[in-house]
């Protein structure tokens, strides 16, 4: 297996330390992450390994156990090697009773939502124990609701969801917030990466990324048993070229207009081939040129990478931003509805101009100029992008503080 690297950013280097301490003679606490929501997309698995740094960083003492929907596709390998020490809940009645009985606290991870809604109902019925909720987007539901206000603390990775809980009455005696944890997710292979990105001859630095996205997420292409929706297949059909048109002018832009090439790659699984059919092949052919189009899907480490090595990033998701943030790189966020509010984090963090709204055609009028910027002056860009990592930086701290407080308190 490829050997993977680590960024050694102050995350790493100070829970190297801590690890390294004496063991304490007061029982370890113990903590039950429920995370890892599915493998397809670099997003979802990036939640957990975030959440399993910033608590190695803030909580080293704590004994970690994850609980996880999945973590097929390589994704354990490489949780196992970053993360030694973790613990992962196989998935028997025996290895979950055992982890109700010895755990003290249950963390709900980052997500689109309380994905792990009816583990928590599970876990507060059996257990009696507390829980927390650390970085999710909510959208209204009485259940959703109850458990909010059934918890120590809930931080959401965005206002408008916050907004939404204060205006509905929860009763959660904590509730700010909290950025996605993705923003702390530190893997890498830079190995593997450098060696492809010579391969396909892209220069480090002098190159952006784009990614599209249709409205709905086509998982019947790529997940068992994942049932074709008609009417999420219309509402694709009906809005790809307007959804995706503004991103491809920006990369006829940017090769045309400065020296830079475009990488278009991938989030999920299914982005491969609507890079190659809204993008690259309706590229003219002096642009075409200078265009990589990713044909393989790839897991986070290698995605991040190669970001760490880019210009910069634009297009229809919202993880691989986060990931290029975390790491200093500027970053273009495009969103509509039915992304849900997530999108509304990069105001939060302070990089409204980097937010462009595809509902309200933003993007075909702002898109081009602003990637434009990123490449034409990467100091003041790369100036901004470490500005935002450092408001999610110390708001993800703030989660950690609430979580030992409560844990120990």
């Amino acid at each position: 297996m490829q050997r993977r690297h680590f960024v050694k950013n102050a995350l790493a280097a100070s829970a190297a330390t801590s690890f390294a301490t004496a063991q304490d003679p007061k029982p370890k606490k113990k903590i039950l992450l429920r995370s890892s929501w599915q493998t397809v997309n670099i997003g979802d698995i990036a939640h957990t390994p975030g959440m399993l740094t910033l608590l190695e960083k803030y909580c080293p003492d704590y004994e970690i156990t994850l609980w996880p929907s999945h973590v097929n596709n390589g994704v354990e390998e490489i949780l196992r090697e970053r993360f030694p020490k973790l613990k992962i809940m196989e998935k028997t009645a025996e290895a979950k009773q055992e982890a109700f009985e010895s755990c003290d606290f249950l963390l709900h991870g980052s997500g689109p939502g309380i994905v792990g809604q009816k583990s928590i109902l599970e876990w507060s019925e059996k257990t009696g124990k507390p829980y927390g909720i650390g970085g999710v987007t909510w959208q209204y539901s009485p259940e959703g609701l109850d458990v909010i206000s059934g918890s120590a603390f809930t931080f959401f990775r965005d206002s408008v969801s916050l907004q939404l809980a204060k205006d509905k009455g929860s009763t959660c005696p904590v509730m700010e917030f909290g950025p996605d944890a993705t923003f702390a997710c530190d893997l890498t292979a830079d190995e593997a990466a450098v060696a492809w990105l010579k391969g396909v001859n892209l220069e480090e630095g002098n190159f952006m990324c784009c990614i599209p996205k249709l409205r709905n997420t086509p998982y019947w292409e790529v997940k068992e048993g994942y049932k074709f929706d008609p009417m999420k297949h219309a509402r694709n059909e009906e809005m790809k070229e307007h959804d995706i048109g503004p991103l491809r002018d920006a990369v006829i832009a940017v090769v045309r207009e400065t020296d830079m090439k475009v990488l278009l790659c991938p989030e999920d699984a299914t982005q491969m081939k609507l890079n190659k059919e809204m993008i690259y092949d309706k590229l003219p052919d002096d642009v075409k040129a200078m265009v990589v189009l990713r044909e393989d899907y790839w897991l986070t480490d290698f995605a991040t990478s190669v970001y760490t090595r880019c210009a910069g990033l634009f297009g229809n998701e919202q993880h691989s931003p986060i990931l290029c943030i975390g790491h200093g790189i500027p970053a273009i966020v495009c969103r509509y509805k039915e992304q849900t509010s997530k999108g509304f984090m990069w105001k939060d963090i302070g990089l409204s101009e980097w937010l462009f709204d595809h509902d309200f055609d933003e993007a075909e009028k702002g898109l081009t100029p602003a990637v434009l910027a990123i490449v034409n002056d990467q100091e003041t860009a790369r100036a901004k992008a470490a500005e935002g990592k450092a408001v999610a930086d110390e708001r993800m701290k703030r989660m950690m503080e609430v979580l030992r407080e409560t844990v120990e308190g």
